[in-house]
């Protein structure tokens, strides 16, 4: 997809990647111009409308919201409603998501209002659109959602801003919602019933951070698989353990992908064997197919997952003008993204933990083949006053606890909350935070595999490697000198961590 594509919403369904390219501003969002499309979203503001001038009881039109949904409010309140629920929800509190993670989630609520099941009027999904395209993006609070109600404090934000209130990103700096919709000549809204509710009430955050994970998951896999390609190069490692015979007898599409691009970066067939005084490898290495193959399977559901997620109708009322019907229910319910995440960040830990162990397999002459005790580069006497890698595996050590102690379901914390209404809620929103929080960490520990890796292809000489890390060690030592004597390597891990994020390292294809 090109810098100046255009993702259209409305009817046609649109992919977790299509949602990570709106949030970095890689494309630009239209609504869908089908007469059909166009239609449906105001029949569904006008079956609204009409209901509520019948005097039929609706939802948080003519009712209070959540536990008060008993209470009926006089007419000559209701137009006050939409305003006051955006305003008491800005209690949002913790570090703001990045502008890009906060940019999906305004392109996220946009593909599902944009269906034409919400009751809202064009003028606000024609706001959504110009805050996407002129990168007015509102700076939400990452803590203060259980998931259920959908992510309702969070996505005050996003209505709050639609208003003229709280803030933004906006040209590289944080500025009033107000005067940054003045300089793009952008009025605030004045909601009607129901309007600010549609907003708010979904699952836009935490998908919104899911497409993030997921994106970032699946490429992290290639990297572990590009690390362990390179941990089989450079201690001489049995490269039978990947021989595409083993995985066929046991053929989760995961694993054999992971088989593959490990065979592929060590060219399996081509080199001679090689001996390093074992039968077997350890599991670090012999299982790595096995360990990143579960995360690539378990990305395999969650795309079907999300991307209903990402396309579904999933605030309450629905406004169905197909039956001329106002339903009532519980779409905003978080729990398949929750799970998801969930699963997803058991699995990205799992990996955490395996690149950890290959530092340790690495760093260890008892199992390394013969590459010097924590890959200290001086020899000889030198060599005893120096301690090479000795305090990455301390860091990776404590990154892999951190991670798998995130495992926790967040799901299974669900709480009573607001009054005893919202008795049962996902925590779908903690679930991906955990696992972005995860990632960070896996990604961290990867980068200083990565350079122990080469560090070890150093002390090789660059013998008995092959095309991949040849590839990762030219790249690094561009710019990364050889470890020659002690010295801090913090900003050596944050260069290879900013490499893989800007997708700068050869990895080959995800």
């Amino acid at each position: 997809m090109s810098p100046h594509s255009t993702v259209i919403v409305g009817e046609k369904p649109i992919t977790i990647e299509e949602i990570v390219l709106l949030g970095r501003g890689e494309a630009e969002v239209a609504l869908e111009t089908d007469a059909g499309c166009q239609a449906r979203i105001l029949a569904s503001h006008a079956l609204l409308v009409a209901a509520k001038e019948a005097g039929k009881p609706i939802y948080g039109v003519n009712t209070g919201f959540g536990v008060s949904c008993a209470v009926s409010v006089d007419a000559d309140w209701i137009s006050e409603m939409p305003r006051n629920l955006v305003r008491f929800h800005g209690c949002g509190v913790g570090s703001a998501l990045s502008l890009e993670d906060s940019a999906s989630v305004l392109a996220v609520r946009l593909a599902s209002l944009a269906r034409g099941y919400s009751g809202v009027r064009p003028v606000l999904l024609q706001h959504l659109v110009a805050l996407l395209n002129r990168r007015i993006i509102p700076r939400i609070p990452s803590l203060g959602s259980v998931g259920a109600s959908g992510d309702l404090t969070p996505l005050s934000y996003v209505a709050a801003v639609l208003m003229g209130e709280r803030e933004v990103y906006y040209q590289g700096a944080v500025v009033p919602a107000a005067s940054a919709l003045a300089s793009e000549g952008i009025q605030p809204l004045v909601f009607e019933p129901k309007e600010s509710l549609a907003i708010m009430n979904g699952t836009s955050v935490m998908t919104a951070l899911a497409c993030d994970a997921f994106m970032r998951a699946q490429r992290l896999c290639r990297l572990t698989a590009a690390c362990t390609a390179m941990l089989s190069d450079v201690v001489a490692g049995n490269a039978g353990h990947f021989d595409e015979r083993i995985f066929a007898l046991k053929p989760h599409p995961g694993q054999v992908q992971a088989a593959a691009w490990i065979r592929d970066d060590i060219e399996y067939g081509t080199q001679a064997v090689r001996e390093n005084g074992r039968v077997q490898d350890r599991y670090s290495l012999r299982c790595a197919p096995h360990i990143i193959g579960v995360t690539l399977d378990s990305l395999s559901f969650i795309r079907l997952w999300l991307e209903i997620e990402i396309n579904s109708v999933n605030d309450n009322p629905i406004l169905d003008p197909l039956s001329n019907q106002v339903l009532m229910g519980g779409n905003f319910y978080g729990g398949h993204v929750g799970q998801a995440m969930d699963t997803l960040k058991t699995a990205v830990a799992s990996l955490c933990d395996l690149m950890d162990r290959q530092l340790l397999l690495l760093c260890d002459p008892s199992a390394n083949g013969g590459l010097p005790r924590d890959l200290v580069a001086k020899e000889g006497s030198a060599g005893t006053a120096h301690f090479g890698f000795k305090a990455m595996q301390i860091l990776t050590s404590a990154l892999a606890a951190e991670a798998l102690k995130l495992t926790m379901p967040a799901t299974a914390f669900s709480r009573s909350t607001e009054g005893h209404n919202q008795d049962k809620v996902s925590m779908g929103t903690i679930a991906a935070r955990d696992c972005q929080t995860i990632l960070e960490l896996t990604e961290t520990t990867a980068a200083a595999l990565l350079l122990a890796l080469c560090q070890a292809v150093d002390s090789r000489g660059g013998h008995g490697i092959h095309h991949r890390a040849k590839m990762l060690h030219a790249h690094v030592r561009g710019q990364i000198p050889s470890v020659v004597a002690d010295r801090a390597m913090d900003q050596d891990i944050a260069q290879t961590l900013n490499w893989f994020r800007s997708n700068q390292l050869p990895l080959g294809a995800v």
